[in-house]
């Protein structure tokens, strides 16, 4: 039998270059067709040096180049479609903190009689229109804005430092342990994820009347501890992001469970805490039938409540003042949010992987 006579290294090599040569006439004639053969005419236009490199680099990897290059057109159309869409993503988010910077400067003939879309006085004016706005608002919330501001804050902050260890205690201990009824309580918490919990507020607000809890920041702050979807994220960052080896060293070395979750679990599931903190926070903050059902003093009112309560006064015409307050209602919000961005995204990625 005669054997087949191996290809000469040169051969090879001219074999390529003659591939790279058809391959970058044919993306040439795509771009170009009517001046496929002139590559001076399309270097002017494009840089081919990045295209020729590729192609290089994909036909030593023994890749097909009418494969290489749809691979090539697609990762450019799914680039350009994904900048694009995130482009009207963030104007989309973006645009209604805009206008609502731009409203809060306005007094209520200048909301319709000016460009909604910029300032109705000039830069050097702004500081008094500001002012002026800001006085508005005082005045017409009797001086009880940042009451309302810190009450919020309250009720927010001590509801999501709450409801994230009872999220991660539940989760950890339905991760961790077997024990009898296991599979039913898992299957009750998630079945709550279901209902609106706009449903709950009237058994809620019975329940609270008959224990005379009602007008009290108890009120607010011991339903919105408890959180169905907080219990989830709890829940699956202990099964992916808590080792059982770990957990059995230290039972071995003598630690109690209470010893372990708290200076052991906690400490690795501190990126996830972040998140459910962030979620139970921001759930509580934008909170408006509850505490419209629990409370009615002025000095116990979240400040979405009363910004509710001042634009249902029949006399109330000065929307710029509402807008300011709604700016500076929110603003707490966007800081938490800033803060602890670099410790939100960790937790969301976490658990997302095992091992």
């Amino acid at each position: 039998m005669s054997e087949t006579p191996k290809r000469r290294r040169g051969d090879r090599r001219d074999a390529v270059l003659l591939r790279e040569t058809d391959a970058l006439h044919f993306i040439m004639g795509i771009i170009y067709p009517h001046r496929a053969d002139n590559e001076a005419y399309i270097a002017e236009r494009i840089d081919l040096e990045p295209i020729k490199a590729y192609l290089a680099k994909k036909n030593v990897e023994g890749i097909e180049f009418k494969y290489t290059f749809f691979h090539v057109i697609v990762a450019a159309l799914v680039k350009t479609i994904t900048i694009v869409v995130l482009v009207f993503a963030l104007i989309y988010f973006l645009f209604p903190i805009y206008w609502a910077i731009i409203a809060s400067t306005k007094t209520p003939s200048q909301m319709t009689g000016s460009n909604g879309l910029w300032f109705a006085v000039g830069l050097s004016d702004l500081p008094a229109a500001i002012a002026k706005n800001y006085g508005t608002l005082i005045g017409w919330t009797r001086g009880q804005f940042w009451r309302w501001v810190l009450n919020s804050l309250i009720y927010s902050g001590v509801s999501a430092l709450v409801g994230t260890l009872v999220a991660v205690m539940a989760g950890y201990a339905t991760a961790k342990f077997n024990f009898k009824g296991k599979n039913l309580a898992i299957g009750v918490i998630m079945g709550c994820m279901l209902m609106p919990a706009a449903l709950l507020t009237i058994p809620q607000y019975s329940i609270f009347h008959a224990m005379h809890l009602t007008n009290t920041m108890l009120s607010i702050i011991i339903p919105c501890c408890v959180s169905p979807f907080g219990f989830f994220l709890g829940r699956v960052y202990a099964q992916t992001s808590v080792p059982n080896e770990l957990l059995e060293a230290a039972r071995i070395d003598g630690a109690s469970e209470a010893r372990i979750f708290f200076t052991i679990v906690l400490r690795i599931l501190a990126p996830a805490m972040v998140t459910i903190f962030l979620f139970l926070f921001v759930a509580t903050w934008n909170n408006f039938l509850l505490p419209l059902m629990m409370v009615s003093s002025d000095t116990l009112k979240p400040v979405t409540l009363g910004l509710y309560g001042m634009v249902s006064l029949a006399t109330f015409t000065d929307r710029g003042a509402l807008m300011m307050g709604a700016l500076l209602g929110v603003l707490p919000v966007i800081v938490l949010f800033l803060g602890l961005q670099r410790y939100w995204q960790a937790g969301l990625a976490a658990g997302a992987v095992k091992g």
